[in-house]
């Protein structure tokens, strides 16, 4: 069995890409309850603080802080994931292909750890602007699926933000 290394630092917060096994399906959008479900009833059991999240057709970014003394980021994925999952297809809304594979998701994600403020804020603004580089909307406040409202409600985040097209710095990706 594969040794994946993951800086695992209790009580930090880390910035996540999760994709589903086929990135032609839409299923995280088409069935985004099933998906905040899965979420909240695993933050009731294992807790964190979601500090931002965006939730595209087929992927999703986000940073979690976790508790103190805690590292244990995986156990939580894995628990949000296999809900997911079983409220699809409980829900008889899996999609085809998955029926034959029996993955709704890549086995696994990508993490980072949050080094400094700087590089928080360079990720919330890459989670907030990747519905716009995907091409799923022209202004990132108009993407129904992203706690940029959630900035814009507190004035963290002005309802212009990124009109200009770009944001600072790449994250999320390696180049």
């Amino acid at each position: 069995m594969p040794n994946y290394r993951r800086a695992r630092v209790p009580g930090a917060a880390y910035f996540f890409t999760v994709t589903l096994a086929d990135r032609r399906e839409r299923i995280l959008v088409q069935h985004i309850d099933a998906l905040r479900s899965a979420f909240v009833r695993t933050r009731r059991e294992l807790p964190f603080r979601i500090e931002a999240m965006v939730v595209l057709p087929e992927h999703l970014h986000c940073i979690w802080s976790l508790p103190d003394g805690d590292a244990n980021f995986s156990l939580r994925w894995r628990r949000i994931k296999a809900r997911f999952t079983h409220l699809c297809r409980d829900g008889g809304v899996a999609p085809a292909a998955t029926v034959r594979r029996a993955a709704i998701w890549q086995k696994r994600f990508w993490e980072h750890l949050l080094r400094d403020e700087r590089d928080f804020e360079r990720h919330v603004d890459y989670i907030h602007f990747n519905p716009v580089k995907h091409g799923h909307t022209t202004r990132a406040i108009d993407w129904p699926y992203s706690s940029i409202h959630r900035y814009l409600r507190s004035g963290v985040l002005s309802p212009d933000w990124a009109e200009g097209g770009a944001i600072d710095g790449c994250v999320g990706e390696r180049l």
